[in-house]
């Protein structure tokens, strides 16, 4: 009793003094024998025959235990015989269904053999059981979503772990080349999902602004007639995500926030510079006019202005302080500026002071040419 209990307490963790106290143990000849083989491979040199016949002595004498299967599948994988390794690696399994080395092993010696949804389903399983490893097998997942041939164990894979999509469909939207395949595979929302953002992201960074536009439309639900050069300008949608609709500011730089009847409401604290409302357009190649009503403190309004600028290089199209009833201007968009942000900044005064404006009848339109 006194040994076994010596057994149990340090085979796992000291291997040694189960060794000493009871080597023919099985538990001790085990964790031993994969101690040594834990310090060859870091070695970089071949496991010792004596070390395999431990292991092999502890599977018998113990046949319900995983690990002497998983070394001799990791043998068989070094000799080259797949066969022999999946067959290991299954009585693994079988032995203990929750082992990971074995799911990871079978999942691999699946892809390999080219069993795809086998595979799929051992990834699944494993996301469940490793900590984080939704997370960390995402990159895994999204690796096989570029092949058509799984396209569909993996929308079922998909169905059935919305968390592991959305984890593998995030990692797909950092290539803006994934766009197409993202939405091929995406489950229909409502709402944008978690890569939304990401993706659009990616796409406004490439500078793949028209991409990035038709992607936004697709996830908000929404498609904003031709003429309507500024998303929202009543400032009613909460829901459709930036960078095409508003990003609206709650920070140390002040608030801005909606309100009813077509407002937008812009308190700046005037303690730092920063942006209170921001929006991405596409004007094409033009001459626009902007124009909104103001209301509210107009005293201290000078500390605010709306902007217009090239999202490429933030070469500054238009200012306009914000310090009267009425404001706006007009401006020209050349060829080199296919996308603009439009901004509402704080600047910071050497004597801060706080700013309450109310924005309204906000307009863009496009001027006509002059004939001369």
């Amino acid at each position: 009793m006194v040994r076994n209990a010596v057994v149990a307490q340090y085979s796992e963790t000291d291997p040694r003094i189960a060794l000493r106290v009871w080597a023919t143990h099985p538990a001790s000849e085990l964790w031993s024998g994969l101690t040594e083989i834990g310090i060859a491979a870091r070695d970089r040199r071949p496991v010792g025959q004596a070390t395999l016949d431990r292991i092999r002595d502890a599977a018998v004498k113990s046949p319900l235990s995983p690990e002497p299967f998983l070394v001799r599948g990791v043998e068989a994988q070094l000799e080259r015989n797949p066969a022999l390794a999946f067959q290991a690696f299954s009585a693994a399994k079988l032995r203990d269904g929750r082992s990971i080395p074995a799911r990871y092993f079978l999942a691999e010696q699946d892809f390999r053999r080219g069993d795809v949804p086998s595979g799929l389903r051992e990834v699944a399983v494993l996301a469940r059981m490793v900590p984080h490893g939704v997370d960390n097998l995402a990159p895994f997942i999204a690796a096989y979503a570029r092949d058509g041939r799984s396209r569909p164990q993996l929308l079922a894979l998909f169905r059935s772990d919305p968390n592991l999509e959305q984890a593998a469909l995030t990692v797909l939207a950092s290539d803006p080349a994934n766009a197409g395949l993202i939405f091929q595979l995406a489950t229909p929302a409502r709402e944008p999902p978690q890569w939304s953002a990401r993706l659009l992201e990616t796409l406004v960074n490439a500078g793949q602004y028209d991409q990035a536009r038709s992607a936004w439309q697709r996830l908000a639900h929404v498609r904003p007639s031709a003429d309507q050069l500024i998303y929202d300008t009543g400032f009613t949608d909460s829901a459709a995500p930036p960078p095409f609709n508003w990003t609206l500011a709650s920070s140390t730089v002040g608030l801005a926030e909606r309100q009813p009847g077509g407002r937008l409401h812009l308190l700046y604290y005037g303690q730092e510079d920063g942006a209170l409302a921001t929006q991405l357009l596409i004007l094409k190649p033009g001459r626009y006019r902007l124009s909104l009503r103001l209301s509210g403190d107009l005293t201290h309004g000078r500390s605010l202005t709306v902007a217009v600028s090239c999202a490429r290089d933030n070469a500054r199209l238009l200012t306009v302080p914000l310090a009267a009833a009425t404001a706006g201007g007009s401006f020209d968009v050349p060829a080199s500026c296919p996308a603009q942000n439009l901004t509402i900044v704080g600047s910071a005064a050497d004597l801060p002071q706080q700013a309450d404006v109310t924005v309204s009848a906000l307009s863009l339109t496009r001027e006509a040419l002059a004939h001369g």
